[in-house]
């Protein structure tokens, strides 16, 4: 059975940083699973973030995050993670991680295999 189980979110001050997590579980990111972080703020539509190849080689970014986000893998871990530096309130969202089977050098949008259940991200002063 496949899980993906964010965590890391919480309250921080504009400025600050957070570190997302998502551990997989269900399947080896040594295998080839693209990894993705998702988000989604209230009222809005769920949106694209990063996105990271099975190999590690290609990472993307939504526009308004490059320069302050930062997504990894620890394959002993089997963990995918999200940094995120100088934090804005308009990154307070829900934050999802999605797992693509494909050795592909994929977009952020792409049709994702399984889906975390999300942990929340607050920026607020």
């Amino acid at each position: 059975q496949v899980q993906l189980v964010e965590s890391g979110g919480g309250l921080v001050q504009p400025g600050g940083s957070l570190t997302l997590s998502c551990k997989v579980s269900g399947f080896s990111l040594d295998d080839y699973y693209a990894m993705a972080w998702f988000r989604q703020a209230p009222g809005k539509e769920r949106e694209g973030v990063s996105v990271i190849s099975s190999d590690g080689a290609s990472t993307k970014y939504e526009d308004s995050v490059k320069g302050r986000f930062t997504i990894s893998i620890d394959n002993a871990k089997n963990t995918v993670y999200l940094q995120m530096n100088d934090l804005k309130p308009e990154d307070t969202a829900v934050y999802f991680c999605a797992a693509a089977y494909t050795i592909a050098h994929i977009p952020i949008d792409w049709e994702y295999d399984y889906w975390g259940q999300g942990t929340q991200v607050t920026v607020s002063s």
